[in-house]
């Protein structure tokens, strides 16, 4: 299948908050605090009304796509893109060619594409600052043989979904990222 034909087969935002069983409260609790810049708005100028349309690849129990989501649909907004969601769960032919360092299916994922279907952007499924969080939390784990290793990284997913739930900063990360890799096409 061509891109067009898959965001045409994607779920519109109100199915997807619709179906949404985990996490939906959480996402549309950062999408009612969280605003763009008006730095943002100025480098998304160039590209509001042009057709630009965005494959969101993701999942409602993903604490990253709970996050990235809501900003996600802020930029679409203001740029007046339009946005699809795919369950990547049920469209592994889709997700498969945008694995994340070639063999990991971590969402979201967000193709921009333009009127035609090209490809123009991709990005995901962390912005550089929130994957260095999480590396730097995994990397105080003990080894995963240790018998407290599920607690540890459960406590640690648990203080990572509370601060992306709180955390502006966070939340302006994600935002310039996403935003530099639409500028970029990248």
């Amino acid at each position: 299948m061509e891109l067009l034909d898959w965001f045409q087969k994607g779920l519109s935002l109100h199915e997807y908050i619709g179906g949404m069983k985990v996490n939906k409260d959480e996402m549309m609790g950062i999408y009612d605090r969280f605003s763009l810049s008006d730095k943002e708005k100025a480098r998304l100028a160039e590209f509001k009304d042009t057709g630009m349309k965005v494959i969101v690849l993701t999942e409602d129990w993903c604490g990253d796509a709970m996050l990235n989501n809501p900003i996600l649909l802020k930029i679409a907004e203001e740029a007046g893109m339009e946005v699809r969601f795919i369950l990547r769960d049920q469209n592994l032919e889709l997700m498969d060619q945008y694995l994340t360092h070639g063999t990991s299916r971590a969402i979201p994922i967000y193709i921009f594409i333009d009127e035609a279907g090209k490809e123009k952007a991709v990005w995901g499924p962390r912005a550089k600052q929130v994957q260095e969080m999480v590396d730097d939390g995994r990397s105080k784990l003990p080894a995963q043989n240790a018998e407290d290793f599920k607690d540890k990284q459960m406590s640690m997913y648990r203080r990572l979904t509370a601060s992306y739930q709180e955390d502006s900063k966070i939340w302006q990360f994600v935002a310039d990222s996403i935003v530099d890799a639409i500028v970029s096409g990248k």
